[in-house]
């Protein structure tokens, strides 16, 4: 129990020396005709960040894997105000798909500012069956398609000054039950966009990297899987409040934003008391029979 308030008062205190240092420093003007593509544009926090782009007079390239929904954000992003907007339907599974993406964006806007990358595969949110296939394409489609859209895209937003901003969850940073593979993919990205961050930095590229750190965001299919489980402990978040700190985070050039702002806490954490930590990530997650 000692060890327990120990890890509260620590926890407490790191929160309130971050939210006493956060400074809000976004100006919206910068996004004012910023090229931006964007993937994962059809529902969820990728809709949202589509209207926030386009209220701010963004140009916007828009890809997902449902060509009627993607339609359907491209016709309200005119509305809401953005200059530009074009969508490109995309099965990211495809290993083709990432370079065909970027060249759309490219003839369409000429030139990038911004690289989105926020699309992700449907996982089952169950225990993982040694399904490898599973796995594999989970990797393709959460990381390898991140990998290859940077590939494709840095030499554009090397001659702009641009930026890459990557949406991943606190499932990369800390392992949770049910979200192996899932998991693993977000694990990648933290390594590598960290590791090409660096890298930038030694060739004097002014490319800047924002990942992106989400908690329990209220997306409909988020909470679909948490409640069939029953393991909906904390209040998740407006995707559309998520997809505002993802843009701020991106456009301010920021390293790293967390959202909610207080799961940093966890994050720094999570390695100083890894038994009572895994008891806990245990006791969230209810085994039902059979599993």
């Amino acid at each position: 129990m000692a060890r327990l308030t120990k890890i509260i008062i620590i926890i407490t205190i790191s929160v309130g020396i971050l939210a006493v240092l956060w400074r809000d420093t976004f100006d919206p003007g910068v996004l004012s005709a910023a090229r931006i593509l964007l993937t994962g544009a059809s529902k969820g926090i990728g809709e949202q960040m589509a209207y926030h782009y386009a209220r701010f007079g963004g140009e916007l390239v828009i890809t997902a894997r449902n060509k009627t929904l993607l339609k359907q954000v491209e016709e309200k992003c005119l509305q809401l105000g953005a200059k530009k907007v074009y969508s490109f339907s995309a099965d990211m599974s495809d290993p083709k798909s990432a370079d065909r993406v970027v060249q759309f964006a490219l003839e369409k806007l000429g030139s990038l500012d911004y690289l989105v990358l926020n699309h992700i595969g449907n996982d089952p949110f169950d225990m993982w069956n040694r399904n490898a296939e599973l796995t594999s394409w989970m990797m393709q489609v959460n990381f390898l398609s991140y990998v290859q859209m940077t590939a494709a895209a840095l030499p554009t937003l090397t001659k702009t000054n641009g930026s890459i901003i990557v949406v991943s969850s606190l499932c990369g940073k800390i392992a949770i039950p049910y979200v192996t593979s899932y998991s693993a993919s977000k694990f990648a990205l933290d390594g590598f966009f960290n590791s090409l961050r660096l890298e930038l930095m030694m060739e004097k590229k002014n490319v800047s990297i924002t990942l992106c750190i989400l908690g329990l965001i209220d997306t409909e299919s988020a909470m679909e899987k948490i409640r069939a489980r029953g393991i909906l402990t904390v209040s998740p978040s407006p995707a559309s409040e998520a997809a505002l700190s993802i843009i701020k985070g991106g456009a301010v050039r920021a390293q790293e934003i967390y959202h909610p702002w207080w799961i940093v806490s966890i994050v720094y954490t999570r390695d100083w008391f890894t038994e009572l930590r895994d008891k806990l990530i245990y006791n969230m997650y209810p085994v039902k029979d059979g599993q």
